[in-house]
């Protein structure tokens, strides 16, 4: 295992149907480092961060959790992991509010502080007793987000995390991985746009 490294990725290769789509694709993630996973549309971004969480089966490579593989910890693997996708996964039906203590109460016990405090954060506790479906796209995001600020998950997967933000959201985003890594957290990300470019804490990867 290299010196420090927390998440380790070894080789791995998946297809997506008859398309060899991830070739041998291989990085360490140290505490407090951010990995920014870019390439074309259709290259893998997606199905890497898949594979990473579970989601979709590796036809081969290993995925290594604190020196160990993640097939013999997974239970701990999954408590230390936070997961953003494409779609926000909210209840539309539920209230800002009841949507964080719903589906972030899930993993442990949450007060109306942790809650608000969060809304806070991600700029929406205004709206925290609107229907999920009332939010605007951006809104919606923002409430996927505190979801993410409230998982107390050490590795934070975020697909295309700034879809549907405004610069304000944009650099949002930027302040709350930041903060995160800076706390000895962990974060991949699959992204487009710039996204913490000038920071020491990046890592790159790109799929070609």
């Amino acid at each position: 295992m290299p010196d420090g490294a927390v998440l380790e990725a070894r080789a791995i290769n998946a297809w997506r149907g008859d398309r060899h789509i991830l070739r041998d694709v291989s990085f360490v993630l140290r505490a407090g480092e951010f990995l920014k996973i870019t390439g074309p549309n259709g290259v893998g971004k997606t199905t890497l961060l898949r594979v990473i969480c579970g989601l979709l089966p590796a036809e081969s490579g290993e995925l290594d959790w604190c020196g160990q593989p993640v097939r013999d910890c997974r239970d701990e693997f999954h408590s230390q992991l936070a997961y953003l996708g494409h779609p926000n996964s909210l209840k539309a039906d539920l209230t800002a509010r009841e949507n964080l203590k719903f589906l972030a109460g899930l993993r442990q016990d949450l007060t109306t502080r942790d809650v608000d405090g969060a809304l806070e954060r991600v700029g929406i506790l205004s709206r925290g007793d609107l229907p999920a479906r009332s939010l605007s796209a951006g809104q919606k995001r923002r409430l996927a987000l505190a979801r993410l600020l409230l998982a107390e998950a050490s590795l934070w997967v975020l697909d295309e995390p700034v879809t549907n933000l405004d610069s304000a959201g944009v650099s949002l985003v930027e302040e709350l991985v930041q903060e995160h890594v800076s706390h000895g957290g962990l974060a991949l990300a699959a992204a487009h746009q710039r996204l913490l470019d000038d920071s020491p804490s990046l890592r790159r990867l790109e799929l070609s």
